[in-house]
């Protein structure tokens, strides 16, 4: 009994730390200062997923559709569903003309948008990060902690370099795409669906900041994986913060949302010492919470499937 204490309490500490490494958002400020083009790749995000898309979604929700519900009015009171309403009797007409306008203007706008923000955001994160990491001091992005020496892969030269480089980033492409469905699958589940969806998103965002710095690196993916599942609890925590951001919207808002807040997580993975932090914490315990296999599912699927 007394071993599970110290576990939970271990898991919980370190979990706390991960939180508090998300919510250091001051770093945002610091990279921004030091450097003009990781500033403008920012402020584009929020202009494009902020003010256009997010500013879109709350035209169509509070200036579109009461005005259409004024122009075309019926007995349904649903203003925010698009799906015609159904009393009883046909479909009226006010009716269908509502929902094929709000379909128009999803098909016409939304997704498409949707589509381009995602393609524009990701080239602009690799940005961010880049410039991020480049904006910090040599002496500080240069060394490698103890830790980070110890997992860090030694370069191959030539083509052979080139070709594991291109068949990892494949490989994880793959990994991660498996495990979001298994995000997917698991909100499915009844009474703790939703709780365990919460975890596993928290551990999938906290991947894709800390994975910029990872690259950079050059870590290798079967290390960071490896560093990733050891310290779990940590990881739980610093995507927490940002899965509470969107959890509760719909999918589209959420998206929103996420495109915004998702760089400043980027930012702050990267100014972090997560890897100190965790190494000075363990050799106080002695030890520590063990390895959880959180891709297992993720890495035996995409093992097979290539």
């Amino acid at each position: 009994m007394d071993e599970v204490r110290e576990y939970v309490k271990h898991a919980g500490i370190l979990w706390q730390a991960g939180f508090r490494e998300a919510c250091c958002l001051h770093r945002v400020v610091f990279f921004c200062r030091r450097s003009r083009m990781l500033s403008i790749r920012t402020g584009q995000c929020f202009l494009l997923n902020g003010l256009i898309f997010l500013g879109s979604m709350y035209i169509l929700n509070f200036v579109v559709m009461p005005t259409l519900w004024w122009i075309l009015p019926d007995g349904c009171q649903n203003l925010s569903s698009k799906l015609p309403c159904w009393d009883g009797e046909p479909i009226k007409l006010y009716t269908f003309l509502r929902y094929i306008l709000i379909e128009l203007f999803y098909v016409l706008w939304f997704y498409p948008l949707y589509v381009f923000s995602l393609c524009l955001s990701t080239i602009w994160y690799n940005d961010i990060a880049k410039h991020a990491f480049s904006s910090m001091e040599t002496s500080r992005t240069m060394e490698l902690s103890k830790k980070q020496q110890s997992l860090h892969m030694e370069k191959s030269t030539g083509i052979d370099k080139v070709m594991f480089g291109i068949s990892e980033q494949l490989y994880s492409l793959l990994l991660l795409s498996i495990f979001c469905f298994e995000v997917y699958a698991t909100g499915l589940l009844p009474y703790v669906g939703n709780a365990i969806k919460f975890l596993l998103l928290s551990w999938m965002y906290a991947y894709y900041c800390f994975e910029y710095k990872w690259n950079f690196i050059e870590l290798e993916l079967v290390k960071r994986l490896d560093f990733f599942e050891s310290n779990w609890a940590f990881f739980a925590g610093f995507g927490s913060p940002c899965v509470m951001g969107i959890f509760f919207f719909s999918p589209l808002l959420s998206y929103g949302v996420m495109a915004i807040l998702f760089p400043l997580f980027v930012l702050t993975a990267i100014g972090s010492q997560a890897e100190k932090d965790i190494d000075s914490q363990r050799r106080s315990w002695g030890g520590g919470p063990g390895k959880l296999p959180i891709f297992y599912v993720a890495n035996i699927l995409a093992t097979r499937l290539l």
